[in-house]
């Protein structure tokens, strides 16, 4: 989850570094690939991919805020193997197959977290996912850390935008997990077919009830966002009434959810912080 370039400069100076990069491929960042190569005749629907082992780590190491005890992970030899066996077990599905739409949902959403905390893992310690995403030249965790899915490599970034964002459902964006404050929390418990209208509709309120995401100044007519909403509004509607109504049900208070609805307030975004996620980094927040 990251904002795309924006500007000129930026798309020229990506442009020189492809050219580099093709003079001087050993520039490139290092590809790191998890999961494992199924043969065809062994993968499965996403229907049959089931997601237990990865819901206990979440249980053990994630707590209600969505802060993760890196440290405690790390130093556990059978969790990180765990983990690496769930990558293993997502290897096994079929993306053309067959399969329901929430079970496909769920699926990517879990792959996406589970992506994200393994590299998270290899680089601990570390203060924030921004020092692992180099924008032109070396290792960006978000394209160059593959997870392999029926026998084919998808990065952080194509697993959200050419995959989850494609599928409809703009409330993935309250789900996936960039491993940061201002992300939405990750959840204690995995993603499932049976419970994600559910588990969706709770973190999406979860993320607006924090004012780090959403402030509703009344008496100004004001609603600031998260940059989340800036980075992809395309995805809530095509302008901003269209993705105030979207949110609308998901607001703190009827009060926002009236001027949600109306589209009576202006619209500007929020600082968004980088900080990791980490129950360590959070306790000392507090004190």
């Amino acid at each position: 989850m990251r904002k795309p370039f924006a500007s000129y400069t930026m798309i020229a100076l990506a442009a020189g570094a492809l050219t580099l990069l093709s003079t001087h491929p050993c520039l490139a960042g290092p590809k790191v690939t998890v999961g494992a190569s199924v043969p065809a005749n062994q993968q499965v629907s996403m229907d049959q991919i089931d997601p237990c082992n990865w819901d206990a780590l979440l249980n053990r190491y994630v707590d209600e805020n969505g802060n993760v005890n890196y440290a405690a992970w790390k130093q556990s030899a059978a969790d990180l193997q765990a983990l690496e066996a769930f990558l293993g077990h997502l290897s096994s599905a079929n993306p053309n197959a067959q399969a329901s739409q929430s079970a496909k949902l769920a699926f990517w959403i879990n792959a996406y977290n589970a992506v994200t905390v393994h590299g998270i893992l290899r680089e601990y310690p570390t203060t924030s996912i921004r020092n692992h995403t180099a924008k032109l030249i070396g290792y960006n965790i978000w394209d160059d850390l593959l997870l392999t899915v029926g026998g084919k490599p998808y990065s952080l970034n194509q697993m959200e935008h050419e995959v989850l964002r494609k599928m409809g459902e703009p409330r993935i964006h309250f789900a996936i997990v960039c491993a940061s404050r201002s992300c939405p929390r990750l959840l204690s418990e995995a993603y499932t077919a049976e419970k994600l209208d559910a588990q969706l509709t709770a973190n999406t309120k979860v993320f607006f009830a924090n004012p780090g995401n959403f402030q509703h100044d009344a008496a100004g007519r004001k609603f600031q966002l998260s940059s989340i909403l800036d980075w992809f509004g395309e995805d809530f509607g095509r302008d901003q009434a269209a993705q105030l109504r979207t949110i609308a049900p998901y607001l703190p208070s009827r009060e926002a959810y009236d001027a949600a609805i109306a589209n009576s307030v202006s619209v500007s975004h929020l600082d968004y912080d980088w900080g990791l996620n980490d129950q360590a980094s959070a306790r000392t927040a507090r004190h």
